[in-house]
Parts: C-alpha cells; structure tokens; sequence
C-alpha cells in the first residue's frame, strides 16, 4: 500500500488480521509498519532486505520519522548503510567503549576467573583509578597514569604499594591489547616507582619469639577469664551466657593460625583458603592445592609436632570440614588486621607484619643448615631467585665452601 505519510493518514491506519505496510509517497524508503497489536512503526529501507525501525507512533512524529529516514538514506548513500547499523554491526572490539566498561563488562569476568584475589583486584582497581572510568579506553593515556603515581608518592604511599596498583593497571591494559580493544599498550612508557626493598627478610629473634607467644598465651588468658566473668553476670540474673572453650583448646582462629603460620611458611591467603580436606593429619602433611596457591602450582609441606599437635586441637573445636580457619557464618576470611595489630602491639614487636612469618620460617630453615633449593620448594617459589634473599643467613655454609678450595689430598 502507497499513501502520504501523515498524522491524519497515520491515525487512520486501523490494526488488521496480518501486519502490513503503508509506503510513504513523498519520500521513498520511509513506511509504516502497523501491526494486529495496533503497534505502529517508522521503518527506513535502503535496499533489498535492508531496513531499520527508527521508532514508534505516536512518540516519534511523522515529521520526526520523515526527517530520521533522510538521514538515514543520506547516510546510506555514503556508506552503503545508516551509520547507526554500521557501528551496530562493528566487532565488540572494535566499538568505543570506556574504561570503566571495558573493566566491568571484559576485564573483571577474566580476573576473577582466572586470579585468586581477582574481585579484590576488580575493588582496588576502582578505587585506585576510578577518576579514569568515564574516559573512552583509548584515550587514557601514559601520562594518565604517571600522574597518578607522581600524586600517590607525593601523598606518602609507599613505592612498593604505588607499584602493586601499577601492575593492576597494567594487566588491564595487556588483556585490552591481547583482546584487540587496543592497538598499543599505552602504559609501555610508565616506569616503576623507585626505593623499592624486595630483599626484606624481618625474622624473629629468640627473645622476639618468646614476647609473640607470650602475648599469644596472655590474649589467650584475658579472652577466657572475660568468658568467665560473662557468664558470672548472667548466673547472677538468672539467664543463661556463653559456654567456656575447652580447655586444650582455643578462643578464637588467631593463635592457631599464627602458630601454624610459623611453622609452615603459608601465606596468609593460603592458610585463609585451607580446607580440611587439604589437611593430612596422620601423614604429617599439609597441600596447598593449586587454586589456592599464588603461583598456581600445588605443593606439599610436611607438618612438625607443634603443627600437628594445633591443628588436632583447633579441629576438635568444629566438624573437620569446609576451611580450617572460616570467617563469620563459615565464609573464607577476609583479614585478620585488628587481632594481628593488637598482638603485635601486645608483644612490642617493631615493623613486623603477619607476612614476615613467612620470612621467620624461611630465615630459621637456613640457619639451620636447610639448602635453599628445599627451601624454596617448601615456600612455593616458582624461581630460585626469590629463595636467595637468604642466602646470606647461612654464612657458615657459605665459608666452608670456600675452605674446601685448599684442601689437598
């Protein structure tokens, strides 16, 4: 059917058993499609088969329609199609799109998938660089981010910290490049924040680790002599308070975990991620699976007395199953900031962090005559390069190897 668009013409165009079409006589490729529903709509065709809604009656007008429809013929005449259908039919890759969605849409999915810590990666990376979400992708700059670490340095954060936010945003842009989102990486001229000391290696001295354990037995004490007055109270009013821990037990995770810590060398995200199932408790053994290690390989530590003997304790407190050290309502832990920093308070240790725990298992290990290449298994380091760090704590080794050059037979 052929009629002049109007709003007269239009308004009488009546619903019938099958759609149908009234083409527009005053400019061709313009119709209206009218449905049995009674939905009406603006169509433009520029070719066979080729044709896009450009809206419905009566939120978008006859004239509004007419006037679409010449844009998008004209567009068509230059193009070969509307602009609007080209850019639709674009590979996703290939579309503007801002940082910010390239992130939640692209980037996040992969990291949370494929890294440990891939949704606290996604919430650092916001709250790092969210000043740069509205920019379209390619148009974030090196200079962007240089600025940014200049700021965070001037602001006293440590160069390590500025740099662990460096390689977030950097892997962003190595899957944008590697996705085809962008030609170049833009970050390949953003150097490293500079003072950085890798080589720390914080141990305990003897009477250093007799102040932690101290404080381990003391919060210990304190915790339950707490429980005891508590439910004193409650006896007194007659109502009902809290049962008591066992006696060869513990109060809380804490103190088992940091002794397992101690004599084991995990890290504390390995030891928040544990489960039960990892825990061989007659072979003396502990495995890190492969998902819950940083490097993503598996690898088996041995477990001393004083491991098996917590880890026997603290089970006999819960079921044995699901994670060895949850969090509220038996969700993996998150942090242990507060207890940590009260027990370090509490045995006035000076700069030491629950990851130099880690360092106090290596470092004990090499003094006592362990070769770093055990070393190194037991810590889960993927290159030796990271074990040598304590090297220098084995002196006497060092010396008797060079003694042997002048031994003669």
């Amino acid at each position: 059917m052929k009629k002049k668009l109007s709003p007269d013409s239009v308004a009488k165009a009546k619903p019938e058993a099958t759609p149908y079409e009234v083409h527009d006589t005053d400019l061709k490729g313009l119709l209206l499609r009218v449905q049995p529903s009674g939905v009406k709509s603006y169509v433009v065709t520029w070719g066979r088969g080729k044709r896009r809604t450009l809206g419905r009656h009566p939120v978008m007008t006859v004239t509004a329609a007419r006037t679409a429809a010449m844009k998008a013929l004209a567009e068509s005449a230059d193009h070969g199609a509307p602009l609007a259908v080209i850019e639709a039919n674009r590979p996703v890759a290939e579309k503007p799109i801002t940082l910010g969605v390239f992130i939640a849409d692209h980037y996040a999915p992969w990291a949370k998938s494929h890294q440990k810590a891939g949704q606290a990666t996604v919430d650092a990376l916001k709250a790092c660089f969210g000043g740069l979400y509205d920019k379209e992708l390619r148009t974030v700059t090196g200079r962007d981010v240089d600025q940014f670490k200049t700021r965070r340095l001037k602001d006293g954060i440590k160069p390590a910290t500025v740099n662990r936010d460096l390689d977030r945003i950097r892997s962003v842009f190595s899957r944008a490049v590697e996705w085809e989102f962008l030609a170049d990486h833009p970050l390949k001229v953003v150097k490293r924040a500079k003072g950085v000391d890798n080589s720390r290696t914080r141990y305990l001295k003897p009477a250093e680790e007799r102040k932690l354990r101290e404080a381990l037995a003391v919060r210990e004490a304190e915790r339950r002599a707490s429980r005891d007055r508590h439910n004193a109270w409650h006896t007194e009013r007659g109502s009902v308070g809290h049962p008591q821990w066992p006696k060869d037990g513990f109060t809380d995770h804490l103190m088992p975990l940091v002794l397992v810590a101690m004599n084991t060398g995990l890290r504390r995200g390995e030891l928040f991620g544990l489960s039960w199932s990892d825990v061989n408790l007659p072979g003396k053994l502990v495995t890190v699976t492969a998902g819950n290690a940083k490097s993503r390989k598996a690898r088996h530590v041995p477990l001393n007395h004083e491991a098996v003997d917590v880890l026997k304790r603290w089970r006999k407190q819960g079921n044995g199953e699901g994670l060895v050290f949850p969090g509220v309502g038996g969700g993996r832990l998150t942090n242990i900031n507060k207890s940590w920093d009260g027990l370090v308070t509490d045995a006035k240790l000076t700069d030491f962090r629950f990851h130099d725990l880690r360092h106090d298992f290596a470092s004990k290990l090499v003094m006592a005559g362990v070769d770093l290449n055990t070393v190194r298994e037991l810590l889960g380091h993927a290159d030796i390069a990271m074990t040598l760090r304590y090297s220098h704590l084995a002196p006497d080794k060092l010396a008797d190897a060079v003694s042997k050059l002048g031994v003669k037979k």
